[in-house]
């Protein structure tokens, strides 16, 4: 069973940076396929960027590239998202969610098996 919990949200100004952490528990944490997801009030969960150690490959939606980069701490069980030049539009409730199959890095909330409680990150105009 893996546990998955985020921590860094909060609000900022548009323009500026957050990252935002998601410390795993349980083993084979390095075999996973790990995500950032993000749900904003009346919208569908939409995937952020996904990492897959095994493969060295990453995933981010066009809305963030060149902005966010997601990264991963296998001796610390931890994946991060460092997110820069926020703007308004990334409010929402980000997701972390693990895959434990970890084949390539699926774009769909649909095959990660297991998912963090949120965090809140709110971008003021």
């Amino acid at each position: 069973q893996v546990h998955l919990v985020e921590s860094g949200g909060g609000l900022v100004q548009a323009g500026g940076s957050l990252r935002l952490s998601c410390a795993a528990s349980g083993r084979s944490f390095s075999s996973y396929t790990m995500g950032w997801f993000r749900q904003a009030p009346g919208k569908e969960r939409e995937i952020v960027a996904g990492i897959n150690w095994r493969i060295s490959s990453t995933y981010y939606a066009d809305s963030v590239k060149g902005r966010f980069t997601i990264s991963r701490d296998n001796t610390r069980n931890t994946v991060y998202l460092q997110m820069n030049s926020l703007k308004p539009e990334d409010t929402a409730l980000y997701f972390c969610a693990a895959d434990a199959y970890g084949l390539g890095v699926p774009r769909t909330p649909g095959p990660y098996d297991h998912w963090g409680q949120g965090t809140q990150v709110t971008v003021s105009s």
